[in-house]
């Protein structure tokens, strides 16, 4: 069956991407750095088969991190980055809010070639992240890959192992080469990869209970992810808490960027399967290597500590603006061709509480991204809303939804906007919070 990739009901959410700017601190006097994390932008290669040559790609990488990236929440990160692409890059953060923005196209100007720069970053929420180039894909040679970035809680951990899983999309050429988002995909083929494997295993003991921190790394696909024969009980939605809820059936619908964590107690091996719109495919699966022996049943998984986000929204004296999307001459811009001078999409004092209804007037949907703030999606009477916070919402043709934001964090940050077509451009407009 088909899966609902856009429905935005709570039992059925992920159609989200999280997001928001760097918050960064160039230098200065301040707490004392708790966190160091080396960056690199570098050419490399994705291995699919042993018969088969490599393929060139992108990527953002963590330098000296065998695996996974891991800071944890309040930590002052010196973060430095490195430049080794032939074009001007910065690193991207989804998910990392910050009180002093410094995003790229509004705050720093993108690294040139072989430049090294050095910037404090704040870890204020605990959360699942990701690093990445997407705003900078005009000049991308080759098609980039991501970074995950794991912001731990303070707390103890309540989970046996805890595994990320990022899933790629690829369109490749008969000869083997890979083309970036953005361009043309004629006579090219779609390939999927979880953790730059086409067929991914994740080893397990049965009874221990798993931390899944799914993240979409595509660019244009919404796509549902599926583990067979278990209960995935979601916990957060792009790096932000949420109250525990199970996904229908198991599966998790995520918009491109958008990450999820849930909790899974393995019970037997599965398949993980994966929906892009048009098909379902197997992409890996979780393997029993034995059993975990547990002197009592495992108690429901508990919600994640907050993060301190606000509990309510003055929507009855919110500012309200519309925004649209898919529409010629609606003041959207390539980031290569974006202005700091250009007008703002909206102007909020901080403080205040923002409802943007965002209008879908192309033929395809469309996904939006907001930088700088995690946002509530609105009821359909616009009376309350989800018990959730996102970055990022795919929005059907034709359809208006609302969503409201605290305007807590002060400068000029970015929006984004991309249709689901892997040919489409990335559009960008920038808002005010001063």
């Amino acid at each position: 069956m088909k899966p609902r990739i856009f429905d935005p009901h709570r039992r059925e959410v992920l159609a989200g991407l999280g997001a928001s700017a760097v918050g960064l601190i160039a230098g200065g006097a301040g707490p004392l750095v708790t966190a160091q994390l080396a960056l690199q932008a570098r050419a490399a290669t994705l291995a699919l088969k042993p018969a088969q040559p490599a393929i060139p790609i992108w990527e953002l990488a963590a330098v000296s991190h065998l695996k996974d990236v891991r800071l944890k929440r309040g930590d002052r990160c010196e973060m430095v980055f490195r430049n080794d692409l032939p074009v001007p890059l910065a690193p991207v953060w989804y998910g990392l809010n910050g009180a002093v923005p410094a995003a790229p196209l509004r705050g720093r100007a993108p690294a040139p070639p072989s430049a090294v720069e050095t910037s404090i970053i704040s870890i204020p929420h605990a959360g699942t992240l990701l690093a990445d180039f997407r705003l900078f894909e005009d000049g991308l040679k080759q098609p980039a890959r991501p970074l995950p970035i794991i912001a731990a809680e303070t707390g103890p951990e309540v989970v046996d192992h805890d595994e990320v899983l990022l899933i790629e999309e690829w369109r490749l050429r008969p000869d083997g080469t890979a083309v970036p988002p953005g361009q043309d995909p004629t006579g090219t083929t779609p390939l999927y990869t979880v953790n730059g494997q086409t067929s991914f295993e994740l080893s397990a003991l049965g009874h221990q209970r798993l931390r899944l921190r799914f993240i979409n790394g595509s660019q244009r696909t919404v796509l549902a992810i599926k583990l067979e024969g278990h209960d995935v009980q979601v916990m957060a939605l792009d790096g932000q808490p949420a109250e525990p809820f199970p996904a229908r059936n198991g599966a998790l619908v995520l918009a491109p960027g958008a990450r999820a964590d849930a909790v899974v107690d393995a019970a037997t091996s599965a398949a993980f399967l994966l929906h892009d719109g048009k098909e379902a495919r197997q992409v890996g699966g979780l393997k029993m290597s034995g059993q975990l022996e547990r002197r009592a049943p495992l108690a429901p998984p508990q919600p994640l500590p907050p993060n301190d986000l606000p509990e309510k929204l003055d929507l009855k004296g919110a500012l309200r603006f519309d925004v649209a999307l898919g529409a010629p001459d609606s003041g959207w811009a390539r980031p290569a061709s974006f202005s700091t001078a250009s007008a703002p999409a909206f102007r909020a004092k901080p403080g205040r509480t923002v409802v943007l209804a965002l209008k879908n007037l192309g033929p395809i949907a469309t996904v939006f991204h907001l930088h700088g703030h995690p946002f509530r999606l609105l009821d359909k009477l616009d009376d309350g809303w989800k018990p959730y916070w996102l970055h990022t919402l795919a929005i059907e043709p034709g359809q208006t939804q609302r969503i409201a934001f605290a305007a807590t964090a002060p400068g000029r940050w970015l929006i984004e906007s991309v249709v689901t077509d892997w040919a489409a451009p990335r559009l960008v407009r920038w808002y005010a919070v001063e």
